[in-house]
């Protein structure tokens, strides 16, 4: 295979302590496919004032309902209980919990009724209880003099008070005021004209938005503030008197371009933002230091990298000097925000397959050592007398861990667990590679077979492409394994975690050598391992499923293909996907680059196709909409090759993919439908 390549070494090293030969000692017990409905996900854990307890969001496992709920953990008796329950109504369940500042209460969003809610639990007992957030509404589009139809009210008419939904909310240090983002509600007109199925849509002029509220927990008196829309987040001075707020213009604004901008609003005068003009408009993600004189927040990366490949940024609010933290930093910044503490920043990073938490200051990034290769959620308190996080390795399931300080070891708090029982631990390998001037990595997964007799191998590639495998616990991973199949899931150019000229690798040549770099890891493996390279198969999902379609192109090595929710066609999926800024980054406006849309179009190689097919795809997916799997399944089928696409009502693009991975999922069976026509499609290719 790959004949035209040149020689590759090879250097490879576990990366888990536990051995090959050590797992094989085990019983053997790999998760089934129901198994995989049964799965639970911890995240966003919030460290009470006093430091002595932890609230943790727990998702529900799919056959529960994939609902979400609120968990106290208390840290010196290490136990847990349930904080809060969902009513048949609540689809969801309870989410976003934070601390009130004084500890005496817990604030979450919930949906007990007709509208998403700020609710407050007390911790001395009772029941939670929904804030009054009312207001008199902003837009009443039936009140409009060209309405249909027309509107019998007059428009002078005072509007009654309408609850809001509350998308998110950002409580003030001192607990004196809750900064509440809502949508403009539906006013009795608008629900009159959806009835009578006046609801004919105007793309990009809605005048609703996504506006900011400034709510005071002492009088209850809710606040519009003069920030236009819409609002994205807010992040809270220390001392309360002011708060950042970032928003983006509305209407698809920025798929034109960068829309987004940095508010200064001061809490006894929300009529008069400040916007801070040395922010730029890819600002996210900010947070003030201690003393309140700095923002640290995150913006696009000053090299040459796709959008939202960011760097992290300092702005002091004296002189209004800008300074980038991360300048040539090796990683990649990671998506969670920064934390200030001790006039120093700590920052979520990816280092390879790792991610961890690095310190920026004023010299080189000092990276903190964690229990496992994944850490994700740190938190602490306003009085940083302890820190928590989730852990999480290729043996070690997502775990919620506690430290006094931060260069202390972390022991594991009981929560309940990820997965419904212990399941054959398979650590992960590092393999590294070379491949036209790239050294580049991938985590190998072995079955127990594979010390025995050489084993099909599945390539699993991540989607992106500004993505990457990190060696964190995949339930997906043991499900395959338990077939008697290994799984290598390689980071090719493009991937993040090696920096912004890496990432920035494979502009303009998607499906070229960030292909190469995946088929040469392949090499390498089958060079090295026990793997039978008559029986590979290939696989991924959005990218990963572009990626797919590329290989049924230029390659017959594989004797089965599986494509979740891909690209397919550059032309028409800049036309219909939600947004085209991140494509246009990679090879320009099609229509004035076409040679290059093209040649990045999968469907470009259809002429060449060979390999047995199978597409999974979301119906409701607006990132690489159905018409992407619809235009390969056809192209495939008149070239008789052999094709099967599977289409899912109601899934978006993320949800489908962690239904599938074995994710918590409101859909009782995507995801387990999904797998299971993986293994008979992958069956039937490898003659099982």
């Amino acid at each position: 295979m790959l004949s035209d390549m040149r020689t590759i070494a090879l250097l490879f090293t576990l990366a888990a302590a536990v051995s090959t030969t050590t797992v094989l000692a085990q019983e053997t017990r790999f998760p089934t496919n129901e198994d995989l409905r049964h799965t639970r996900s911890l995240s966003q854990p919030r460290l009470a004032p006093d430091g002595d307890s932890v609230l943790v969001q727990v998702a529900d496992a799919t056959a529960g309902g994939g609902h979400s709920h609120l968990w106290l953990v208390d840290i010196k008796q290490n136990a847990a209980r349930q904080l809060t329950y969902s009513p048949e109504s609540d689809k969801r369940g309870e989410h976003n919990g934070e601390w009130l500042s004084d500890g005496s209460a817990i604030l979450f969003l919930a949906k007990r009724g007709e509208h998403t809610q700020l609710y407050r639990l007390p911790m001395e007992g009772g029941e939670a209880h929904p804030y009054d957030m009312k207001i008199e509404p902003t837009v009443d589009a039936s009140s409009e003099p060209d309405a249909i139809p027309p509107s019998k009210e007059k428009a002078e008419a005072k509007k009654d008070a309408l609850p809001i939904d509350v998308e998110k909310f950002y409580v003030s240090p001192d607990g004196k005021w809750i900064a509440a983002v809502a949508h403009d509600p539906q006013t009795p007109g608008e629900k009159k004209q959806e009835t009578e199925k006046a609801d004919a849509e105007w793309v990009d002029h809605d005048p609703h938005g996504s506006r900011l509220y400034l709510f005071d927990t002492a009088t209850g008196k809710l606040t519009r503030t003069a920030v236009d829309p819409d609002v994205e987040s807010v992040a809270w001075k220390p001392q309360s008197d002011k708060f950042l707020v970032i928003t983006e213009k509305p209407n698809n604004a920025g798929d034109l371009g960068p829309a987004k901008a940095a508010w200064l609003l001061a809490t006894n005068d929300t009529e008069h933002p400040q916007e801070i003009k040395q922010i730029v408009a890819t600002v996210s993600q900010a947070a003030w230091s201690d003393d309140g004189k700095r923002i640290y927040y995150h913006a696009q990366a000053e090299q040459d990298a796709p959008p939202g490949y960011d760097d992290l940024y300092v702005f002091t609010t004296g002189d209004g000097a800008v300074k980038n933290l991360s300048r040539d930093y090796k990683g990649t910044i990671g998506h969670e925000g920064p934390i200030a503490v001790d006039g120093k920043v700590l920052q979520s990073v990816q280092n390879g397959t790792r991610v961890l938490v690095a310190r920026f200051g004023d010299g080189t990034p000092e990276a903190l050592k964690f229990n496992t290769p994944v850490t994700t959620g740190l938190n602490t308190n306003t009085r940083h007398n302890g820190w928590v996080w989730i852990g999480t390795g290729s043996t070690a399931p997502l775990t919620l861990f506690f430290a006094e300080k931060l260069d202390h070891a972390g022991h594991p708090l009981n929560t309940p667990s990820a997965i419904p029982a212990k399941w054959t631990e398979t650590p992960s390998q590092l393999v590294q590679w070379q491949n036209e001037g790239q050294t580049l990595e991938g985590l190998l997964y072995l079955p127990p077979q594979a010390k025995d007799r050489k084993v099909p191998l599945i390539v699993d590639v991540h989607g992106g492409p500004t993505g990457a495998w990190e060696d964190s616990y995949s339930p997906l991973v043991p499900f395959l394994l338990g077939h008697g199949w290994a799984v290598f899931r390689p980071n090719p150019r493009g991937s993040t975690g090696y920096g912004a000229a890496f990432a920035a690798a494979n502009k303009n040549d998607l499906g070229g050598a960030d292909f190469r770099d995946i088929m040469t890891g392949v090499d390498a493996v089958i060079a090295h391992f026990s793997v039978d390279a008559d029986k590979l198969a290939l696989m991924g999902y959005s990218y990963g499923g572009e990626m797919a379609g590329f290989a049924e192109g230029k390659t017959d090595c594989f004797k089965a293909i599986i494509s979740g929710a891909p690209v397919i066609d550059q032309f028409s999926e800049y036309g219909t996907e939600s947004g085209s800024w991140y494509d246009r980054w990679f090879y320009g406006k099609p229509w004035e680059h076409d040679a290059d849309a093209w040649k990045q179009s999968p469907i470009s190689g259809v002429a060449n196709a060979k390999t047995p097919f199978l597409l999974l795809q979301g119906d409701s997916d607006v990132t690489d909409p159905l018409g992407q799997s619809l235009e390969m399944y056809r192209a495939l089928r008149q070239m008789g090759v052999t094709a099967e696409l599977v289409r899912y009502p109601r899934e978006d693009h993320g949800p489908l993919a962690g239904g599938i991975f074995g994710n918590p999922s409101p859909e009782p069976w995507h995801g387990f439908d999904g797998r299971q026509r993986i293994v008979k499609f992958l069956e039937r290719a490898f003659g099982q």
